[in-house]
């Protein structure tokens, strides 16, 4: 969703109000207001307990809070070459862990009695496959499950598929669809080879194409399409499709920086510094002006921003300053962006030729983040210095 965004791939987010008339849920959900989001979900299960959208909507936004919580809510690992399944494990806490749980099982039950008593009910259908979808992200980030994470989702294409049997013209039916089909397509050869996933192959391209035909002309879930859209254009190098798509984003939802931060990233893959360096400046200049929501961005998220452009185009000694205001501070960020801060020193430090320097910052970022990708690539450059031509990320 590599910089930020919703992101991971394998991410299913499926909300049900109209685009254009999104609930205050939903308002607060997409502007990164978990809490508010939290609290919203809560007072529409109290007003509506029989409808299941609500309980999953509020699985969703538990979710989503945590993943913000420690910077799972970005890109960095679902670029380039690296792997969706190459992810550390979330530690939630017990009571956000129960409430998940039990939002879920909620949304299952009502939907699974409207079933009994009507087998081709495609809401609850489309209701049920939801929450299935959710449990696979839960699965995937918390558990650490990722053969029960396919599975679920895998489960949600079925239902998906039948909804769009009901109901041919339910476009937003179709998003699972285009995720399952990206991931399977993605997938190594012998997990594509699992038995659940009996007549699933995958499509990339095509997967891409369905996800490209919701945010076109889905109600329910076009917002959900066009964020995914984003994190895959940035995996399959397609920035410039991107950036339109977060310049609609930015405009509908002004406190969600984190579209702001993935367009700087998207402006640095197409090679234009000006403009990526110019995107991170008004995120400092809204957070500086006080501007709604951008009062919880640590400012050292922004240098470490800064701090990345500038080490991808070899503007060292600015990265290396803005990067250590970001490790000074490491221990009170996310650990995504503290370890990778650690790794970005250490691969400047060995450009520079500094290696003993670069050593120990590697040895920072492993110990920080020991289960993290940043920690991975570093224990790789403890055995050989990094080099520029190596990779850009």
């Amino acid at each position: 969703m590599r910089a930020r965004l919703a992101a991971i791939l394998f991410l299913l987010v499926l909300s049900s109000a109209q685009d254009a008339q999104l609930s205050n849920g939903l308002e607060c959900f997409y502007n990164l207001d978990y809490t508010g989001a939290v609290a919203e979900f809560k007072k529409q299960i109290a007003e509506n307990p029989k409808a299941s959208e609500n309980y999953n909507h509020l699985a969703m936004a538990i979710l989503y809070r945590e993943m913000f919580r420690v910077g799972a809510l970005e890109s960095e690992l679902v670029s380039g070459a690296n792997s969706f399944l190459r992810r550390s494990k979330m530690d939630p806490s017990r009571k956000d862990q129960q409430e998940f749980e039990a939002a879920i099982a909620k949304s299952m039950s009502l939907s699974q009695a409207r079933l009994s008593a009507s087998p081709k009910d495609a809401q609850a259908l489309y209701a049920l496959g939801v929450a299935h979808g959710l449990r696979a992200n839960y699965n995937f980030l918390v558990r650490k499950a990722w053969m029960d994470a396919l599975r679920d989702a895998t489960t949600a294409r079925k239902l998906h598929n039948k909804v769009t049997e009901l109901e041919p013209s339910m476009v937003d039916a179709r998003l699972m669809q285009g995720v399952h089909d990206y991931v399977v397509g993605s997938l190594p050869w012998h997990l594509k080879a699992l038995g659940f996933l009996a007549g699933f192959r995958g499509d990339k391209e095509g997967g891409i194409r369905t996800l490209e035909y919701v945010a076109a002309h889905g109600s329910l879930n076009r917002v959900d399409a066009e964020v995914l859209l984003c994190a895959i254009y940035r995996r399959e190098r397609q920035p410039q499709k991107a950036v339109v798509l977060l310049e609609s984003l930015t405009s509908r939802f002004p406190r969600n920086y984190l579209f702001r931060f993935e367009a700087a990233q998207m402006y640095g893959d197409l090679g234009d510094k000006k403009h990526a360096l110019a995107a991170i400046q008004e995120i400092e200049d809204l957070k500086a002006s006080g501007y709604p929501g951008y009062s919880r961005l640590p400012f050292e998220k922004i240098y470490y921003a800064r701090g990345t452009v500038q080490f991808w185009y070899n503007d060292l000694e600015e990265a290396l300053d803005n990067l250590r205001k970001v490790t000074a501070r490491a221990q009170d960020l996310d650990l995504n962006t503290g370890a990778y801060a650690w790794l970005r020193l250490g691969q400047i430090y060995d450009l520079k030729g500094q290696r003993a320097l670069a050593v120990e910052a590697y040895g920072q970022a492993m110990r920080l983040a020991p289960g993290s990708d940043a920690a991975r690539l570093s224990r790789q450059y403890l055995s050989a210095p990094y080099r520029k031509e190596r990779a850009k990320g």
